[in-house]
């Protein structure tokens, strides 16, 4: 029989339950504090990002142990417990995932995103966290090129991955005839090293990543072709910018970001493309892509 006591138990447990099952805010919803680091303090909310989880080194799924590791997620996780909230990583095309960003669905994305004034039109960025230049990426037995020059020069095919910054210079400088464009980053290089493709056109950072594991492989030749920054995207308008920015600047003055940095941008950096899952049934289901089917 259950008495006035446990019934007023069961009250106050069912409450708890329901307090503890509400969804957090959202971060571009909640009230911004400061807290007492002297960043914004943004009270436990959920920040959502979008990351393709299939970009080297910046996000990827270890297919070992199916956990989401790379640059963004060290920095952005880094971030959250600096200023108080939780990051909730949702897994994205890269194809579309900026005009997302546009649309509100995200609340920032990641990804390595080349900060361009045409981009900036529907979007606001961060500022930016690493200055980058393009480059001429072959295998490592191609000594015909040497650089740019030499695939205007020459009748070669340039591999490259749709929607980036990399395949619009390659057109503009190569024309579309020699550019070959891939849905997948992955797939561009190893077209360069297969030998369906002469080349490809790279952000140095991510090119530097990818030779960690594969320097037997391939090569970066010639010297700087631009002179880039990347940074975080927004949807316009969000006063989730500041936020980022100032926990980007504390990272920079305490040394955490030279740390990250030194962790993913180097040759030291070892995971490949090889070691990385995007459909595999041995994944947790919110780290898949949508278009999966295991």
């Amino acid at each position: 029989m259950k008495t006035r006591k446990s019934l007023l138990l069961i009250f106050v447990l069912a409450l708890v339950a329901a307090a503890c099952s509400t969804a957090a805010t959202p971060c571009d919803e909640v009230e911004i504090t400061t807290g007492e680091n002297g960043l914004p303090d943004l009270g436990g909310c959920e920040f959502t990002f979008a990351v393709e989880n299939a970009y080297l080194p910046f996000n990827y799924i270890d297919a070992a142990d199916g956990e989401a590791k790379g640059w963004d997620y060290d920095v952005f996780n880094h971030m959250g417990e600096l200023m108080n909230f939780v990051p909730v990583y949702v897994p994205a095309a890269w194809d579309g995932m900026i005009q997302a960003v546009a649309d509100g669905q995200f609340m920032i994305a990641g990804d390595g995103i080349t900060i361009t004034a045409e981009r900036d039109e529907i979007i606001d960025f961060s500022n930016g966290y690493i200055n980058l230049a393009q480059r001429v990426l072959v295998a490592v037995g191609n000594d015909e090129i040497t650089s740019i020059d030499d695939l205007k020069n020459g009748d070669y095919t340039v591999a490259t991955q749709k929607g980036t910054t990399n395949y619009e210079f390659a057109v503009a400088e190569l024309g579309e005839d020699k550019v070959k464009a891939f849905d997948d980053f992955n797939f561009a290089i190893q077209a360069v090293i297969s030998g369906d493709a002469d080349a490809s056109i790279i952000d140095e950072t991510a090119g530097l990543g990818y030779m960690g594991a594969n320097k037997d492989q391939v090569k970066l030749v010639g010297g700087d072709l631009t002179s880039e920054q990347l940074g975080f995207a927004f949807p316009n308008g969000s006063p989730l910018v500041d936020v980022v920015n100032q926990g980007l600047a504390a990272m920079e003055k305490s040394g955490k970001l030279a740390e990250i940095n030194a962790k993913f941008f180097s040759p030291d950096f070892t995971v490949t493309y090889d070691d990385i899952a995007e459909c595999d049934e041995d994944i947790p289901a919110e780290y898949l892509p949508e278009d999966c089917d295991v």
